[in-house]
C-alpha cells in the first residue's frame, strides 16, 4: 500500500513538474480589449505586412481568409482580432516590445475587440444587457465570432495561453461609446479584477494599460471622453494610460488612421518596456 502512494505521489509530482516546464516565462502574453480602435480600425498597408517572427498572435476567431483557427497562434500579421477588420494599437506594442527586448523573449498578443461596444460588454455578470446596443447585423456577427461572449473568449483563450508562457500586461482602449460616462473607471475596474481573478493573477505583475481616445488637439469627437479615462489610476492603482496626442485621425475624428494607430501602439509599448525595466 505504501509503494502505491508512493509511486502516486511521485507520478503527481512528475506531471506538475512537465506542465511548469512547458509553461516557458521568455514567452510574454498580453490581453487586449475594447472596442472599434483596438478592434482595428485603420488601413493596413505594405508597411505593416512585414512582421518579426518573436511576435505572436493566438487567433481569437476562426478566419478561412488568412486560415486561422481561433486558440493556435500564428505570426502577428494583421489584421489581429476579427478577420475583416484592420490595424489595430496592439499590432505596433508587439513590434515595438519585440524591438526593444531581448532575442529570447517572444511577446504574444490576445486581442478581442468590438466596435461600437459598451465597456459592459465585457462585465461577465451584466453582458448580456449589452448585446443589443446595435441591433444591426454588423455588430451581432462580431459577438457571434467570439462565440456570443467576448470575456468568456478571452479567458478561455488566456487560460490557454497560460500554459505557454506568462500574462504580463492588460491593454484596453476603449471609451467612444461610454463618452461622458463618469462611471466608466468604475465599470473597467470591476472587469480588470474579474480578469485577475479568473485567471490567478495579481495587479503587482499584470498592469492595466488604457489609451486616450482621438483628443482636442485633434479635434475629437469624443474627447471630453479623455480626462474620465485619466482617472483610472485612482481607481485602479496599477493603471497607467496612454497619452493619444498628436496621434493623427482618420476624417471622423473619432478613429486614429494608419500612422496615429502606430504612433499608440508604440506609446503602449514604451510604457510596458518601462514597466518592466527595460527603459
Amino acid at each position: 500500500m505504501k509503494a502505491k502512494i508512493l509511486f502516486s505521489l511521485l507520478l503527481l509530482f512528475c506531471l506538475i513538474s512537465l506542465n511548469l516546464t512547458s509553461q516557458n516565462p521568455n514567452f510574454h502574453i498580453y490581453l487586449c480589449f475594447g472596442q472599434s480602435n483596438m478592434e482595428g480600425s485603420a488601413k493596413i498597408e505594405a508597411c505593416d505586412l512585414n512582421v518579426d517572427g518573436r511576435f505572436q498572435v493566438m487567433a481569437s476567431t476562426d478566419c478561412s481568409k488568412n486560415g486561422r483557427q481561433t486558440g493556435t497562434w500564428y505570426a502577428a500579421i494583421p489584421p489581429l482580432s476579427q478577420c475583416y477588420v484592420g490595424l489595430s494599437p496592439a499590432d505596433y506594442f508587439g513590434r515595438t516590445m519585440v524591438a526593444n527586448l531581448p532575442d529570447s523573449i517572444t511577446v504574444g498578443v490576445i486581442v478581442v475587440a468590438i466596435g461600437g461596444c459598451d465597456i459592459r460588454l465585457f462585465d461577465k455578470d451584466i453582458y448580456k444587457d449589452y448585446l443589443n446596443t446595435y441591433p444591426e447585423a454588423w455588430f451581432q456577427d462580431k459577438i457571434k465570432a467570439y462565440g456570443g461572449n467576448p470575456y468568456e473568449r478571452l479567458i478561455s483563450l488566456a487560460k490557454k495561453a497560460q500554459k505557454d508562457g506568462v500574462i504580463k500586461g492588460i491593454l484596453l482602449h476603449q471609451g467612444e461609446t461610454n463618452n461622458g460616462d463618469e462611471q466608466w473607471p468604475q465599470y473597467v475596474k470591476k472587469i480588470y479584477e474579474d480578469m485577475l481573478n479568473d485567471l490567478s493573477l495579481d495587479a503587482e505583475s499584470v498592469p492595466l494599460l488604457a489609451g486616450e481616445v482621438v483628443g482636442e488637439d485633434q479635434q475629437g469627437v469624443c474627447a471630453a471622453m479623455n480626462p474620465i479615462i485619466n482617472k483610472l489610476p485612482d481607481v485602479i492603482p496599477a493603471a497607467h494610460v496612454i497619452d493619444s496626442e498628436d496621434c493623427p485621425v482618420r476624417e471622423d475624428h473619432v478613429h486614429f488612421n494608419s500612422e496615429g494607430v502606430r504612433k499608440l501602439g508604440r506609446r503602449y509599448a514604451f510604457t510596458m518596456l518601462s514597466l518592466l525595466g527595460y527603459l
